[in-house]
């Protein structure tokens, strides 16, 4: 999968030394603080923001992530490279960023593979220098619009057979015994969306000699096909915040799916509103 979204650390590099990029560090400021890849930027707001698909929630979302992403120097001519720790180890943020550029029409995205741990386990440097990166006017625009699902699209995904709801979130979650990461009873209510079939994420990566990666096409398509997704299915995919579906959505689409779209709010939106329906308790 070297020639879609997921580039190598020798990639990396390579695409560096050849054309202007941005590279983005998700992580928390203190691990980017104690080393990270020369030249990258800290953007850890990409993993904490929680968003609401309402309206004002999408507007705000919108010009909140458009400001940040400029700051940082994305004009559309650079090449913007997300990372994290490693693919499992930040709950999917750094393809949270991938999706999150994707929805605001970002012309040119890449998520390092494997992550920061693939870049130490490959003998590449390491900085501690702050990055004072000279901002640029962000090429905002609706080209990734329809990737975000809100509240109404979910429901009529809910009242549709032909689309797969796909709950990605640890399996405590799954199983309505913890509402979140964050705790247990973080959310007022656990459970899943009605009809949600279930495939924790993890379970798109597998272990490699330098950190977890994201498995093959083939792979990816044989984890899709136990819950009925073949590469026309439409998906609507869900975690707790949409990070963790991001992680997924990358997959799924490097793997091939055409239709995949990922529900934001997720169930840190779905379970704080007392009329929207939950099944609660053990799957059947």
């Amino acid at each position: 999968m070297t020639d879609g979204t997921l580039i190598s650390p020798e990639g990396l590099e390579s695409l560096c030394a050849s054309e202007p990029c941005v590279v983005i560090d998700t992580r928390a400021p203190e691990a980017y603080a104690a080393g990270h890849i020369p030249g990258a930027v800290n953007l850890h707001d990409i993993f904490t923001y929680l968003a609401t698909s309402s309206p004002e929630g999408i507007a705000e979302l919108r010009g909140k992530f458009a400001e940040e992403f400029g700051s940082v120097g994305l004009s559309g001519a650079e090449t913007a490279v997300i990372y994290e720790q490693s693919m499992a180890s930040g709950f999917g943020q750094s393809c949270r960023g991938y999706f999150l550029l994707q929805y605001l029409g970002y012309p040119k995205i890449k998520v390092l593979h494997g992550g920061y741990e693939a870049w130490t386990a490959a003998g590449l440097t390491a900085s501690t220098d702050a990055v004072a990166p000279e901002p640029k006017a962000f090429p905002v625009s609706d080209a990734g619009a329809d990737l975000m699902m809100n509240v109404s699209d979910m429901m009529s995904a809910v009242d549709s057979e032909e689309v797969v709801k796909l709950d990605v979130r640890d399996i405590d979650e799954w199983i309505a015994e913890s509402s979140s990461p964050y705790g247990k009873d973080f959310c007022p209510r656990k459970g899943r969306i009605p009809g949600a079939k279930w495939i924790e994420w993890y379970r798109m990566m597998k272990p490699t000699a330098s950190g977890p990666m994201i498995k093959s096409k083939e792979e990816v398509l044989a984890e899709c096909a136990t819950v009925g997704i073949t590469p026309e299915t439409p998906v609507a995919l869900y975690c707790f915040k949409g990070a963790r579906a991001s992680n997924t959505y990358l997959a799924l689409k490097e793997a091939g799916v055409k239709d995949v779209k990922i529900y934001f709010g997720s169930w840190n939106e779905w379970s704080r509103d007392p009329a929207l329906p939950i099944e609660e308790g053990l799957p059947f």
